[in-house]
């Protein structure tokens, strides 16, 4: 922590922001927690500032030039901000001819009085750690986002970005990206994910509060109906009510419109019963369109309400304001058209120009910006306070919130030599999470309900629970898909929290649109993916991957790693560490596997390398390629080759996209162009293995689906052997 000692906190989280994209001693449970008093104000120690016809409380007094205004702001003003938050967003889709404006129309009061009077968050630095967060979860409608961030004060959204709504290089791209859009939390589109993502950062903000003693900021988030109809929405929020995360507040968009149409065809369930059976708190605001009094005291309600979270149902009107398009689908996903959009601005007495600020309302949002800074000017004074009396929970702290990780922590890495017993890469992976959880104050995690399968827990800790958030095994249940999009959210939140989740390696089916989105907003999740291939045995086919590998391979912005053996598994989590802005997906067997000489962490960072070889002048006669348990096997088979004078080298290749990465060089140095007998063994699929092996090489593996065996049996049957190697080798010499 050295490096950012002299700065503040918000320094040093700003700092760590500007990593390019894509990019390449713990507490224990029983804690005697230190005060952080004060580091966020409480309301009985705040002042009341106008806002509007009702008041909010902030922990500075606003200017007296802030008061004189809001004396003459009142309803007027407050219709006045509204509609033009619903014109730049009509003005931006019309201009693109392209997007969503029927959400920002309707939603625009709710997401005036968020923004306006009730979060707290520094437009300047959208990155300050004690910020209040939202989440748009319904992304197509991000024009009311792209236009609150505007009128905020957020320099990653000028006017100039809104005029460039869905054009190439735009920093308002056509669903929101946290990539692209400082000031957007997380990257939605794909419905329900958003929700799903809340609920990580809000557990996240409950786990460092009970750790630290810090007061938690609040989650809000808007849902549309499509949300509520993706099946992630339903899992995010059954855990999210079982965990009692009473400052999330999710405001459902109650438009009855999807794009087919109204809601009657295919969504009839009442929302409201399911949310309470789920453990939410649940009101109904009806009036959404004009009743601003209504949306405030929903808030101050849910606000009260310390033990669930809440559910906002907000009963709006899509496209509010068109005279012939609202409360209809052809407002939800296309532009009004000019003579819609003049009819609009008649209806709402809009006089503008497009795009068009009025002064008032510039003026009114402008406070904003000083306010911003003086919410983190007080935090960080507090967060002084704090590091003063409590040093090492500080350091702590500061690590989650910046991404830099503790110095040394890879020598907690466990290693192993041939002579250490096998085991199956499952227990392994244990062994370094239960390492790696005392010096990496950030990991926390766990398992959809096959902790004792995955080998997962953290053994001393306990369980993220409702009256235990300050444990570190996280127990999701039964739920993939919600738990990947979780875990999103928690790796989103600070760059130093390190989320990791686990499944068995064919239910990643059930996870991937989240395993996407994870790839796409740099999420650094750990997927640890157990029971990686047919080597699982009895259970069959429908829990043996085959076509896993060579999918994830194919995605983006995501590291496969397949380790063959204890000090592989110690690479494969050091690279999935490091990589804090990419994913990684750990394949790991349910079989024992032996210590292999050649092994090493630093060979697992370059992707593929040597192992063994008995050539000289980089000139093998054959190279073996193997993955995974399967490296064993090609290295027997090595044994056996030499024993008959052939020159054979042994790869593993544990990661592609490792390999890929590495210099001409270097790859030339493990897989020489000149040498074009390789052959590859995996137990998966071979496609994409030409890549690698080359035309007259061979590639070995499994293009069918699996069978109900002991997984020996299975091995025999389809060909994964130390013979076929040998003889695949003897066709390519």
């Amino acid at each position: 922590m050295a490096s950012s000692s002299s700065l503040t906190l918000s320094q040093a989280i700003l700092s760590r922001s500007s990593i390019p994209r894509h990019g390449s001693a713990s507490t224990s449970s029983s804690l005697s927690l230190p005060s952080f008093s004060g580091l966020k104000s409480n309301s009985s120690s705040a002042v009341i500032r106008r806002r509007g016809p009702t008041t909010t409380r902030l922990p500075i007094r606003a200017s007296a030039a802030v008061e004189t205004l809001e004396k003459t702001t009142e309803a007027e003003l407050v219709e006045k901000s509204v509609n033009t938050i619903r014109f730049l967003a009509i003005d931006a889709v019309e201009k693109a001819n392209s997007g969503h404006p029927g959400l920002p129309m309707g939603c625009a009061p709710m997401g005036h009085i968020l923004y306006d009077e009730v979060m707290r968050y520094n437009p300047k630095n959208p990155y300050w750690f004690n910020r209040d967060r939202f989440v748009l979860s319904a992304g197509h409608g991000c024009m009311l986002q792209y236009a609150l961030l505007h009128l905020a004060g957020y320099d990653a959204v000028k006017e100039e970005d809104l005029t460039s709504f869905r054009q190439w290089g735009s920093k308002t791209p056509g669903h929101p990206e946290n990539f692209e859009t400082p000031g957007v939390e997380v990257t939605t589109g794909p419905l329900g994910q958003g929700i799903a993502n809340a609920v990580g950062l809000a557990l996240a903000e409950k786990h460092l509060a009970a750790r630290y003693n810090k007061p938690v900021a609040r989650l809000y988030v808007i849902l549309g109906d499509g949300c509520q109809m993706e099946g992630i929405s339903n899992e995010a929020c059954s855990v999210a009510g079982h965990w009692g995360l009473g400052k999330l507040i999710a405001f459902y968009d109650d438009n009855h419109i999807s794009i087919d149409g109204d809601t009657e065809i295919a969504f009839t369930e009442t929302v409201d019963t399911r949310f309470e059976a789920l453990g939410w708190h649940v009101i109904w605001v009806k009036n959404g369109n004009t009743g601003y009094d209504e949306i405030r005291a929903a808030i101050k309600e849910a606000k009260a309400v310390k033990d669930k979270p809440t559910l906002i149902k907000v009963t709006t009107t899509i496209g509010f304001g068109s005279p012939n398009k609202a409360n209809s689908y052809s407002v939800h996903g296309s532009a009004l058209g000019a003579k819609e959009v003049e009819a609009t601005r008649k209806n709402l007495g809009w006089p503008y120009e497009p795009f068009h600020v009025p002064e008032d309302v510039k003026k009114h949002w402008s406070r904003h910006v000083p306010e911003g800074a003086a919410f983190e000017a007080e935090w960080n004074a507090k967060f002084a306070e704090y590091e003063k009396k409590y040093p090492e929970e500080a350091a702590e702290l500061k690590s989650i919130a910046t991404g830099e990780l503790p110095a040394g922590w890879e020598k907690a890495l466990p290693t192993y030599t041939p002579e250490s017993p096998g085991d199956a890469t499952r227990n392994l992976s244990q062994q370094n999470l239960n390492a790696l959880a005392k010096v990496l104050p950030g990991l926390l995690g766990g398992s959809a309900d096959l902790a004792s399968s995955n080998m997962t827990l953290l053994k001393m800790f306990g369980d993220f629970q409702k009256n235990t958030p300050e444990e570190r095994n996280v127990r999701f249940g039964v739920r993939e898909h919600g738990m990947g999009a979780i875990c999103n959210g928690i790796a989103l939140h600070s760059p130093g929290l390190i989320p990791y989740c686990a499944t068995f390696f064919v239910f990643t089916d059930y996870m991937r649109a989240a395993m996407r989105i994870s790839a796409l907003s740099e999420a650094g999740v750990i997927y640890v993916m157990t029971h990686d291939s047919i080597g699982l045995g009895e259970d069959g086919p429908t829990h043996q991957p085959i076509e896993h590998l060579a999918s994830f391979r194919a995605m983006p912005n995501i590291l496969m790693l397949r380790p063959a053996d204890g000090n592989e598994t110690a690479g494969a989590y050091k690279v999935a560490v490091l990589n804090r802005k990419r994913p990684s997906v750990l394949a790991l067997s349910r079989q024992k596997l032996p210590q292999l000489p050649g092994t090493s962490i630093e060979g697992v960072e370059k992707g593929g390398y040597t192992i063994s070889d008995n050539s000289s002048g980089n000139k093998p006669d054959v190279i073996l390629i193997g993955t995974g348990s399967e490296l064993e096997i090609a290295a027997t088979a090595a044994d056996e080759l030499r024993k008959k004078g052939k020159a054979v080298r042994v790869v593993s290749f544990v990661s592609w996209e490792l390999f890929d990465e590495q210099s001409d060089e270097y790859k030339e140095s493990v897989l020489p162009a000149a040498v074009t007998a390789r052959v590859s063994i995996e137990a998966g699929t071979t496609f994409g293995w030409g890549k690698i092996v080359g035309a007259k090489g061979k590639a070995i593996g499994i293009d069918r689906f699996g069978a109900s065996a002991p997984a020996g049996k299975i091995y025999k049957e389809f060909g994964i052997t130390v013979e076929a190697v040998i003889a695949a080798a003897k066709e390519v010499i």
